[in-house]
Parts: structure tokens; C-alpha cells; sequence
């Protein structure tokens, strides 16, 4: 089966002394379909096959041929179909504002039908290649695409691995990484509509918390097994060894940092959340002593969902809390260990962190 692929033109006009000679020269080249009023031109042009090219002269009987062109460029369907204005040749301002107001070119009448093929060649030639560049952008931007889903879904894996490694160290832990993933989201999308925190807690920023929340205890890897696993209370020497994960965890993001050449956001929240999650709002708290807001807002997120996941989970030393015990266990340290807001944000989406408990319930 022989397959036409002639390219259609919409010759417009009310004089049948225009239309006939321009439709003879092009017809035996192109599919071509005539109009002689602006409505029509107007239909037509939105009709499919839609037309590659328009001939459109400056009077219509029902309406100025500037505005078809206007109309035109105006609809979905036609805004990108190349107009030829046909003007005679003394009509100087009307060619000149035909250009300025989008015409594609300018055909003055009465025409030489040489020049007439050679300038509508031309222009399907560069419709031939607009529509060939646009393809292959569409087909790059594909490529990217699924480029940069494959290095995400790479570098999530990466992460969890790691995170894993260090969870496996200690066997109380169940699907704590992921549970906490999932409490600091929801705590983010709380806090968001606040004033104070709509500037950093975006839909982008939250997406790297949720990625970054995994890499909390990672430090852990580097505490030895003698006190990271024993059962019952660690002596006061212990426990300033183990306080060294925090520091662990920032250094390994650090190094990952200068091996970088630099950092981003991920990493930026990756480093904080590692290093600062065991500070205390009141100032109490570890490594560094920081107090109030000087905490990173992603480390007073963390805290409040790595104690929240401690306290409802079961441990070699004591039976795991209710719900209800450890909601109000955090609510009593408001202001004292954790962020009033974030508790808040808690309290107000408790009913989502028992869910979330539920759904990720340790395999252990």
C-alpha cells in the first residue's frame, strides 16, 4: 500500500483569481484545501489533517486577515501552523506589520510560481525539522528521565544498605529505619503550613528527609560490639563511647562530602540528622551541647521520631510502651528534650504515627 505523506496547505481568500492560480502551482506538490472567508480558515486550520502552512491575505470578507492570523496563534490546535501573508506588492505596511505580528514570511501578488514553490519548500523543510528537533528533544528528555530514576533508585538503595548495616548491629531495632522515615515525613508535612518552617519544609526538601532519615545511626558502626550490644545499663565510660556514634555518623557523611568536592541538600540533612539527634532543646543533650533552635530543624524532627520508636519498641531490658505511654511520655518532655512544635505536630497526627507503627511492625 502506497503511503501519501504530501504536506497539506490552506490557501485563504475571497478572489477565486487568487485562489485558482496559487492552488495550480501547488496542487501537483501538496494536498491543498481552499477557504474564502476567515471562519472558514479558522475551522479548517483546526481540522484534522491539520494544514503544515497557511496562505492567508490581508482582506477577508467577514473578518481582517490579522486577526486570523491573531486567532490562530491564539489556539492549541493551530498556534504552531506557519502563516504566509499574500499582500500586493505596493503593500508595504501591511507585509511589514504582517512580520511583526508572527507571520512566517511574505508573499507579494502577483507572484512568480517558481518563487512561490521555492519559498513553500522551504517552509516545510523547516517544519520538517522543527518537528524532527522536537521529537528528538522529547526522546533525550525521556532518556534523561529514566537516567536520573535508575542513579535515584541506585543511590536509595545505597542508603538503605547502609543504614541496614548499622541497624544490624543492633538487634532490638526490628523496622526502625523505616518507621522513622516515615514519622519524620509526617511530622514535616505537619509543621509545613507554619510560618516558620513553610520556607525549608517543601515537598522537594521533605522527599531528602524521608531519604536522609535512614543514615541516623550509622555511626554506630564504629562503636564496638562490647557496649553497643550489651544488655543491661552501660557505665558512665561506656556510655561517652557510645555518645561517639553522633560523631561517627557526621564524620562519614563529611568524608563522603570531600570526596564529592562538595555537598547538597541530602547530604547537608544526612550530616545534621547524624550528628545532631540526640541534642537537647534545653541544651542537655549531645554532642555539642545546642540548645532551642540552634538544633537543626531535621535533627528536632529526628529526635522526636527516634524516641517515639524507641519507646513503643521492645527491648533486651524492658518490655516495649503502649501508644498512649510513650505519646505522653514526649508530651511531659516538651520543651525539655524536644521542640514544643514539633511535639505539637506529634500530638496533632498521633493517630498517623500509630498507623505507621502498625504498618512497619518489626519482623524480629
Amino acid at each position: 500500500m502506497d503511503i501519501d505523506f504530501k504536506a497539506t496547505i490552506l490557501i485563504v481568500d475571497a478572489s477565486a483569481d487568487h485562489l485558482v492560480p496559487i492552488e495550480e502551482v501547488l496542487q501537483e506538490h501538496y494536498h491543498v484545501k481552499l477557504a474564502r472567508t476567515g471562519h472558514d480558515a479558522l475551522r479548517l486550520a483546526r481540522q484534522a489533517p491539520h494544514p503544515d502552512l497557511v496562505l492567508l491575505p490581508a482582506d477577508l470578507p467577514d473578518m481582517n486577515g490579522f486577526v486570523v492570523l491573531a486567532e490562530l496563534q491564539c489556539h492549541f490546535l493551530s498556534a504552531e501552523i506557519p502563516v504566509m501573508f499574500v499582500t500586493p506588492a505596493d503593500a508595504v505596511a501591511d507585509q511589514q506589520r504582517a512580520l511583526r505580528e508572527g507571520a512566517a514570511d511574505v508573499l507579494v501578488w502577483p507572484f512568480v510560481p517558481e518563487i512561490l514553490l521555492a519559498r513553500v519548500g522551504i517552509h516545510m523543510q523547516l517544519r520538517a525539522a522543527r518537528a524532527m528537533l522536537k521529537d528528538q528533544r522529547s526522546h533525550m528528555a525521556h532518556l534523561v528521565s529514566e537516567k536520573t530514576r535508575e542513579i535515584s533508585l541506585m543511590q536509595d538503595a545505597t542508603v538503605m544498605a547502609m543504614a541496614s548495616l548499622a541497624e544490624s548491629r543492633d538487634g532490638d531495632t526490628g523496622n526502625h529505619i523505616l518507621r522513622t522515615q516515615h514519622y519524620v515525613a509526617a511530622l514535616a508535612r505537619e509543621l509545613r503550613f507554619h510560618t516558620q518552617f513553610s520556607a525549608e519544609l517543601t515537598d522537594e526538601n521533605i522527599a531528602l528527609l524521608f531519604k536522609a532519615t535512614p543514615l541516623h545511626d550509622i555511626g554506630k558502626v564504629g562503636v564496638p560490639d562490647a557496649i553497643l550490644l550489651k544488655p543491661g545499663k552501660l557505665t558512665d565510660e561506656e556510655f561517652e563511647i557510645m555518645k561517639q556514634h553522633t560523631v561517627y555518623g557526621r564524620d562519614a557523611i563529611a568524608g563522603v562530602e570531600r570526596t564529592l568536592g562538595g555537598s547538597n541538600q541530602f547530604l547537608r540533612y544526612a550530616g545534621e540528622i547524624c550528628h545532631s539527634h540526640q541534642e537537647y532543646w534545653d541544651g542537655s543533650g549531645y554532642p555539642q551541647g545546642l540548645a532551642g533552635t540552634a538544633i537543626p530543624l531535621s535533627a528536632r524532627l529526628m529526635a522526636v521520631a527516634d524516641v517515639y520508636d524507641a519507646l513503643i519498641s521492645e527491648r533486651s531490658y524492658r518490655p516495649a510502651f503502649t501508644h498512649e505511654t510513650a505519646v505522653e511520655l514526649i508530651r511531659q518532655a516538651r520543651g525539655e528534650h524536644f521542640d514544643p512544635d514539633v511535639v505539637d505536630a506529634m500530638l496533632a497526627i498521633e493517630e498517623k504515627f500509630k498507623i505507621i507503627a502498625s504498618s512497619f511492625r518489626s519482623t524480629l
